[in-house]
């Protein structure tokens, strides 16, 4: 959320800079790093997004600056346009204005570190830039980020899946000791760039910010640092003896006070990191009983850090509590307030024990020794389990068994920044947790909860919002079967020895190339506003065949040299006596003549893919794992436990969703939601058009009082549900949550690169003994289905094709059948629903894709 302007509200999702991804390959092609952010980020895809929009930013010359950035998007924004009011004032707000610079917002423990990796490896392996400069608020953050960067430099597997032509492969990691060579990544504090410290950073980057990627954590202090220092850090990104061009800064809590930062690209929310479970749930209090002492506050404190503390027993996990506080003298008191407590409540009469219980942490010089114990309090041998601190506790640290977090008093836990600083210290997750979700606490006073409720919805973007939920007495539940599969994994690996066979065609397939292309550039001109065109071209850089042939056979000579001091014959090689260097000129001749192309010169893009086609020469080995997945048991699912799915206010308001639901939904829905809901449903209002009332419930024959439909296909979709006449010829439906209920899993290709991946269909539609499985997409992948889709596909045609044989041998009557689905088919899809004969039927993207698939 953002600050409000005549009492309006503002999401920080709304907010966020838009970077189109059609980006021209020829600029940047992001694709070649498919397999390098697969390795790196795994399955978590915003990480590998949040990169990916970085790059289309920094190398798809769309953008000189974020100033344009901005402009552009203000134009096409109403709610920047309405914040703002007129561009300068937005213009106003950016940090860096002139420079590539943006920000990403990603909640506290997802990740952050991983997509600082990623971006300093690709612009090095790019050669866009010739060094990297990581600059963090603390020592314990720079600790922190070179030992996970030093990791991941030295990992095996990502340098490997680098494109063969990366410009640096293995960056190498130093602090500000060191002088700042090209191929360093340089991680420092950013006290490290003050004039009065010793450090490499000036006189390593005078002039040269140009081919420097200026990469800044915890950004949030280069907007609101204070003290001696203030406003350093960002004086030193802006000083023009340096001319820092790319710049990209991550933080939990991108706000200068309450406001949002103005130029943020990708945000992963912190309520998306909850909702996909890769941070805690958080729980905070709205009304408690009346205390009349600090005594029984401290009780109530005391009787959740138990009952958290006897949950994770068995998990061998020793629950944190953290108290936030104003300022030091505030700690200083409730530190000992609590250690007589402890001694008295707690059972513990030995003083010196109840001291190892609470930590203080605050910069004053009697809790400066606690700033290292701090590091260590989640290992087994810490007798530490109260922890106070003044404000929040520095950013870096990572300790994931924090499960309760107490603000003393308001003042510590009163703005936006505060609340994001202090959930962020408790939401990482304990490594391998398994069961129910893990939460925090914040035990807040609830004198003062209103306000920190607010604040605290905000940071999680929990805005006004419908819950579906099922109705667990409805006539239209039903059961589910699928299958409980187990991933095999089958390796195979080949140790190489010996030469690889090369170019055995006689030439490499080159797509059509062209060395002058005609283009339009058009003009405005100012004042009348008249569109003027210049017509032009533009030169495609070249090569001549002997300058490729003699760049390719000085590749297989290196490799040769290399291996011939191996001991063992069979690893040595000899290339160059079959592709000598005239062999190698005829390759690339025939390789032109195949492609069509009589200049006798080859472009760079062609020159790439020509060297591409010599692989992986200098690989000892391959590993190949192919994964089968194998089903062990049948196993049912109850529409009963269904879980709950939520839409936002801006989702409706977008119209990206609608919701559904019968005439006395409204008693059935939370407290917090009825105003809302009667806000939505107004036919006059806002929503009316998201908002679609089935007035007989005996044609809303679904588990749920209220279902929610993603776009305009499945809007179109449920209301042909709800119709009488198709309602009367159905048993039951039921629109598929997103995850955690019934999800199967595929594999496919993004390019080059193998991915995989769960999807959830959309509906099951019980007819008598069947259930119809849908995925609903738009009507444009009849003509050119996606990759993605024709696996999915592919995988869900399989799945219900051994589920049915499984219900078969079990003697069961249910049936399946899976259908992808798009509105050109929907009449035909439900004039066969009413006529009871859907087995069998194929809609028109059925057919398209079983034709691309072979089948």
């Amino acid at each position: 959320m953002n600050r409000n302007t005549d009492r309006r509200t503002y999401r920080n999702e709304d907010l966020v800079l838009k970077v189109s991804p059609h980006i021209d390959p020829k600029r940047w092609n992001e694709n070649r790093y498919e397999g390098f952010l697969d390795a790196l980020c795994g399955h978590r895809e915003y990480q590998k997004e949040a990169i990916r929009v970085c790059l289309r930013y920094w190398l798809g010359q769309q953008f000189p600056n974020t100033r344009a950035l901005a402009l552009e998007n203000f134009n096409a924004n109403e709610e920047l346009q309405s914040l703002h009011g007129r561009f300068e004032h937005m213009a106003r707000t950016l940090q860096l204005p002139d420079q590539l610079a943006c920000s990403l917002d990603l909640a506290t423990g997802t990740g952050k570190s991983f997509i600082l990796y990623g971006l300093a490896a690709v612009m090095l392996a790019e050669g866009v830039v010739d060094r990297v400069l990581v600059l963090c608020p603390s020592k314990t953050i720079e600790a922190g980020l070179l030992a996970k960067f030093r990791e991941l430099a030295t990992n095996a597997d990502l340098r490997d899946a680098l494109p063969l032509e990366a410009k640096i492969g293995t960056p190498r990691i130093i602090n500000a000791s060191e002088s700042i060579v090209d191929g360093a990544v340089c991680v420092e504090n950013y006290h490290a760039i003050l004039e009065t410290v010793k450090s490499s950073i000036r006189d390593s980057l005078q002039g040269k910010g140009g081919r420097t990627l200026v990469l800044n954590d915890e950004a949030h202090h280069v907007a609101n640092e204070t003290g001696k220092n203030a406003k350093r850090w960002k004086e030193f990104l802006l000083n023009p003896d340096y001319g820092f061009r790319y710049v990209a800064g991550v933080s939990g809590t991108c706000y200068v006070g309450n406001d949002y930062f103005a130029d943020v690209v990708f945000r992963y929310s912190l309520r998306e990191a909850i909702e996909q479970r890769f941070v805690k749930k958080v729980d905070y209090v709205a009304e408690m009983p009346v205390t009349h002492s600090s005594e029984e506050k401290w009780q109530l404190i005391w009787n959740r850090h138990e009952k958290y503390r006897k949950e994770l027993k068995s998990r061998g996990i020793r629950p944190l509590t953290i108290i936030v506080t104003h300022d030091i003298k505030t700690c200083r008191q409730v530190v000992e307030e609590l250690r007589e407590w402890l001694q008295e409540w707690d059972k513990t009469p030995n003083p010196e024990q109840v001291r190892e219980k609470v930590l203080a942490v605050s910069s004053h010089k009697d809790h400066q020794p606690n700033i290292a114990t701090l590091k260590h309090v989640d290992r087994p041998e810490s007798k530490v389990e109260w922890i106070v601190s003044v404000a929040m506790l520095s950013e870096g640290w990572d300790v994931k068994n924090v499960f309760q977090i107490v603000p003393h008093e308001e003042r510590a836990f009163n703005s936006k920044l505060l609340i994001a600083q202090v959930l962020g210290r408790g939401l990482r997750r304990p490594d391998n947790w398994q069961g129910d979700e893990p939460v925090v606490t914040v035990f807040n006073h609830d004198a003062w909860s209103g306000r920190i409720k607010g604040l605290v919805n905000e940071i999680l973007e929990i805005e006004q919002r419908l819950t579906s939920a099922v109705n667990p007495i409805s006539d239209f539940h039903f059961t589910l079967h699928h299958l409980d599969y187990t991933r095999i994994p089958e390796v195979s690996e080949s140790q190489k020895s010996g030469e690889y066979h090369l170019l055995e065609k006689g030439y490499v397939d080159l797509p059509t190339q062209i060395e002058e292309e005609a283009v339009t550039v058009s003009f405005e001109r100012a004042v009348s506003g008249e569109q003027v065109e210049f017509k032009t071209s533009i030169k495609r850089k070249t090569y001549p065949v002997d300058t490729v042939a003699a760049e390719i056979f000085r590749r297989l000579t290196d490799i040769d040299m290399e291996s011939s001091s191996s001991k063992n014959p069979e690893d040595r090689t000899q290339y160059t006596r079959q592709f000598t260097l005239e062999r190698c000129e005829e390759i690339i001749v025939e390789s032109l003549k195949q492609a069509n192309i009589h200049s006798g010169r080859v472009t760079d893009e062609n020159r790439q893919k020509i060297l591409q086609a010599l692989g992986p020469l200098r690989r000892k080995s391959a590993k190949r794992v192919i994964y089968t997945l194998a089903p062990q048991a049948l196993k049912t699912l109850d529409t009963k436990d269904k879980p709950q799915e939520n839409c936002s206010a801006a989702e409706l308001r977008r119209d990206s969703k609608s919701v559904f639901h019968i005439p006395e939904c409204g008693q059935y829905l939370p407290d917090e939601q009825q105003d809302f809901f009667q806000e939505a449903k107004d036919p006059d209002g806002d929503f009316a058009s998201a908002c679609v009332v089935v007035e007989n419930p005996a044609d809303f024959k679904t588990p749920v009082y209220l279902a929610i439909a993603d776009r305009t296909p499945e809007r179109k979709f449920m209301r042909e549900l709800t119709k009488r006449e198709n309602a009367l010829n159905l048993d039951a439906w039921l629109k598929n949550p997103h995850m955690g209920f019934y999800s199967l899993e595929y594999a496919w290709k993004k390019g080059e690169h193998p991915k995989r991946g769960e999807f959830s269909p959309d509906f099951f539609i019980k007819q008598t003994e069947w259930i119809f499985v849908l995925e609903i997409k738009d009507d444009g992948e009849i003509s050119e289905p996606a990759a993605e889709n024709i696996k999915k596909h592919e995988y869900a045609l399989a799945h219900f094709k051994r589920l049915n044989e499984w219900l078969e041998n079990k003697g069961l009557a249910t049936r399946y059948q899976f259908n992808m689905l798009s509105p050109k088919n929907f009449n035909a899809f439900f004039q066969k629903l009413r006529e009871g004969d859907l087995y069998g039927f194929k809609s028109e993207l059925d057919v398209a894709i079983l034709k691309l698939s072979g089948v």
